[in-house]
């Protein structure tokens, strides 16, 4: 297994924490950050509960900086000025920023569902967030612990807690640390994706529910496998509607709303959606001019501009150019 492969398995781990291995982990940074060992190490079973217990808790104040901000910020300064700005630039493009993007996204949504699950009013959201931001992320600061594997004793602490855990807090007497999740599932785009339950679920039952990325709540999945035209024009939430038409599949959802074509030309056929207070959905029906080994004809449908008047002009958008411009290859 290549690095960045451990530490993408790092990064979507599932299943029991060792908690030896983590605790002897945290253990190590406080003494490489030469601070006193915590007194206690108390074990959450997710982010939520770790929030929880955190703001409960009377341990002193966060040592978060002196834990994981300032050993990485003088670890990158450190191989920066090792390798030459092209050189880091060269390294980390070629480990910490293949899992930057995911890894961030990831850990945002789990912000923000602790945040609207414990909540009630703006200002108490405004306190949970800075208790999330004390946080370290363990298996989530996969990106930038990769691009140091091998190279820094300073992080050696830390890359422990991440082999063998999830999100953690370091304060002055104890530390807060939490199990990593029991579920995740993602699409190949590296969102959170799931259609039949909790796209990222812990132990505890802190879960997410998302389809292709994007949030739904937990009761809503339950509705995809009976879904009909009319209960999806009857959606009033515009972003739930459109999870709906992808579940359902834009050309069966023409195919039996009584949709009518707007346009015809030789690229295709245009049709349009119209939804309430939302944007129109067009979509251009195309007939691949190469033959299937059973000799028929596949049907394509491409999401197009809701601006787009022909079906020429659709299918010319789809190779960034205009409708005057595209001169599609006949065939004999």
């Amino acid at each position: 297994m290549s690095d960045m492969d451990k530490w993408r398995a790092v990064a979507a781990a599932t299943g029991e924490s060792d908690r030896s291995a983590a605790e002897s982990g945290v253990r190590l940074a406080y003494r490489t950050a030469g601070l006193a060992e915590p007194e206690r190490i108390i074990w959450a079973g997710s982010p939520l509960a770790g929030v929880e217990l955190a703001r409960a808790l009377d341990a002193g104040r966060s040592v978060r900086d002196e834990v994981r901000t300032y050993p990485w910020a003088e670890e990158r300064r450190r191989v920066h000025d090792a390798l030459g700005p092209a050189g880091w630039a060269e390294h980390w493009s070629a480990t910490g920023a293949r899992l930057w993007d995911t890894g961030r996204a990831l850990a945002d949504r789990i912000r923000t569902g602790v945040v609207e699950a414990l909540a009630g009013k703006p200002a108490e959201a405004a306190r949970i967030r800075t208790v999330l931001l004390d946080a370290v992320l363990g298996q989530h600061d996969a990106a930038w612990l990769a691009a140091f594997d091998g190279r820094s004793e300073r992080l050696a602490g830390l890359t422990e807690v991440a082999l063998h855990a999830g999100w953690w807090w370091p304060y002055e007497r104890a530390v807060v640390i939490c199990e990593r999740p029991s579920e995740l599932h993602r699409d190949e785009a590296g969102r959170l994706d799931r259609g039949d339950g909790p796209a990222l679920a812990y132990p505890d039952g802190f879960a997410l529910y998302a389809w292709r990325g994007m949030p739904v709540p937990a009761e809503f999945l339950g509705e995809l496998a009976s879904l009909t035209p009319d209960r999806i024009r009857d959606e009033a939430n515009a972003e739930l509607r459109r999870v709906m038409l992808e579940y359902y599949g834009y050309d069966r959802y023409l195919n039996e709303s009584g949709a009518e074509p707007v346009h015809r030309d030789e690229s295709g056929v245009l049709w349009r959606i119209p939804l309430r207070q939302d944007e129109d959905i067009a979509m251009v029906e195309v007939v691949n001019s190469t033959p299937e080994p059973d000799g028929t004809h596949r049907t394509y449908w491409l999401r197009v501009p809701p601006t787009t008047r022909t079906a020429r002009q659709g299918v010319a958008w789809t190779f960034g150019l205009e409708a005057a411009e595209y001169e599609p290859i006949r065939q004999t």
